[in-house]
């Protein structure tokens, strides 16, 4: 009996230790998202979970547990998407839309026909749960279908019309900002004019122009698969990577979780010739990068010039992530091709940050404290920076007006006005002030998917519904369909009265 018991025990510690069978779907080629999945990825694998990585950016480190799958060729098909960033801005609403329905579509296509990607189709490998970056890649939610396990979300973003529909979250225009607006919860009446009408646009394109975009994407790459809409909506769970101590608090259903930080990691040991140039920055130092998207190298001469200039008007030092040489640049300005900017802003010298205003710039700044001037170009990177103005830990430049003068206003604001780095270093606290790290947050909630057979208990009622359900329109089109009929049938009614009694009065008159 006891040997008996013993082999339980030792089977079930095996059962319960166990590591799960985990796909990423971590596919968009631009390096946050990357970083976004590849964090998710590793620290699976680190946790004894044996994890297979669709991704853009291979690292082939040998990482035990982790097997990647590559795709990316499509880096070559992103430059020409690259190419139109700068004009984003100043494209139409619905243009912007349109924009980014034609890039989701190029790049799920490509990443769902890779040769890479069908060998894994046609395998016979089995998966316990599907972790997948959601953006613009709605057809890709096929891969849970097609290992028949939970799929849970992670977005690489707060929540917005490009994600609220998976789950049925409501976000309503009178005090959640459109990702494509710059307002923040406070809007006057023309603002929420202007939201609602963003909102009602956002609906309709969603559900008449992305959504069977992506369904005719699918049958067209897999014609024996169901009908997109009959398996978008079974997500178990979405981790959203934004924190309310950097946006407004908005209404978050229960299987939606803010992990926001979760990839800024302790800061790793600066490469000598940073380290020294950031050590020697005794008036203090400032971290200038545009991401990978967008180059430096690329500006218009006269924008370089303009920032140039202002910078050698400077005595803080520069640390410029610049893709090509600079001759022209003044002694207290560094570049560098590649940047660790996580670990360089963690130096105790920066005191400000320059960026086009993304999510994950943004969270690393105020991660270690450090304001930001920004000038966005992109999808929510205006409004990250509206936000940033408003809650006074950032400085905004448009793109577009950028000029000697207008640029060394902004960085002298950034640079004299202590008012921001006390707003970001408090903005900071709030992120740190946390019951447990962001990364193990994230990491429970995806194993607890699996360990709950998909969690169907943490789902709203709310994603069953109709999009007319769901906002009330056939509960309030019932009661005024009733009050305009009864007007209808008392307008008959009194006409027949009056026609009568004016009939009668004719004949009276006659007789």
């Amino acid at each position: 009996m006891k040997l008996v018991a013993i082999v339980a025990i030792f089977m079930c510690s095996v059962a319960l230790t166990r590591g799960y069978r985990i796909l990423g779907v971590f596919s968009y080629c631009g390096h946050s998202h990357f970083s976004l999945g590849y964090r998710i990825a590793s620290e699976l694998a680190a946790r004894g979970h044996d994890v297979t990585m669709i991704t853009c950016n291979p690292q082939n480190k040998g990482v035990k547990n982790l097997k990647e799958v590559s795709v990316e060729g499509f880096k070559r098909h992103l430059e020409s998407f690259n190419a139109d960033l700068a004009d984003f801005g100043q494209m139409s609403f619905w243009g912007q839309l349109e924009w980014i329905k034609g890039l989701g579509i190029a790049y799920t296509e490509y990443v769902l026909t890779a040769p890479e990607v069908k060998q894994l189709w046609n395998s016979n490998q089995e998966f316990d749960l599907v972790v997948m970056e959601h953006f613009i890649n709605d057809a890709a939610t096929i891969f849970h279908h097609r290992f028949n396990c939970p799929l849970v979300i992670l977005a690489p973003g707060p929540m917005s019309m490009m994600n609220n529909y998976l789950v049925g979250n409501l976000a309503p225009p009178s005090y959640v900002p459109s990702i494509l607006g710059n307002y923040d919860a406070e809007m006057n009446y023309w603002e929420r004019l202007s939201n609602t009408y963003k909102f009602i646009m956002g609906e309709i394109f969603m559900h008449t122009k992305f959504i069977p975009a992506h369904n005719e994407l699918l049958k067209r790459v897999f014609p024996d698969a169901p009908d997109l809409n009959t398996i978008l909506y079974n997500a178990s769970l979405i981790l959203i990577t934004s924190h309310v101590s950097l946006i407004d608090a908005m209404p978050l259903q229960q299987n939606i979780k803010e992990i926001g930080g979760y990839h800024v990691t302790d800061p790793e040991p600066l490469p000598k010739n940073l380290k020294d140039f950031l050590d020697s920055a005794k008036d203090g130092a400032i971290i200038f990068s545009m991401g990978s998207n967008l180059k430096s190298s690329d500006f218009e001469p006269e924008k370089k010039r303009a920032i140039l200039k202002a910078f050698s008007k400077i005595k803080q030092k520069v640390l410029w992530k610049f893709e090509t040489d600079l001759p022209e640049k003044s002694d207290n300005v560094m570049i560098s091709s590649w940047l660790p900017q996580k670990d360089a802003l963690a130096h105790p010298n920066v005191i400000g940050f320059i960026g086009h205003g993304g999510l994950l710039g943004t969270i690393e700044a105020i991660y270690h404290g450090v304001p930001i001037l920004g000038m966005p170009i992109f999808w929510d990177q205006m409004k990250n920076i509206e936000e940033a103005v408003r809650k006074g830990y950032g400085v905004k430049l448009n793109f577009a007006d950028l000029t000697e003068e207008t640029f060394e206003k902004s960085l002298n604001e950034l640079i004299n006005n202590p008012k921001y780095r006390e707003c970001a270093k408090t903005r900071s606290k709030i992120m740190h002030d946390q019951p447990t790290k962001q990364i193990d947050e994230a990491m429970f909630w995806v194993e607890y998917v699996v360990r709950h057979k998909g969690a169907p208990h943490l789902r709203s009622q709310s994603v069953k519904l109709r999009w007319y359900q769901l906002y009330l329109l056939d509960v309030i089109a019932l009661p005024i369909l009733a009050v305009v009929i009864l007007v209808l049938v008392i307008r008959q009614c009194v006409n027949v009265v009056v026609f009568s009694k004016n009939s009668s009065n004719k004949k009276a008159k006659k007789h």
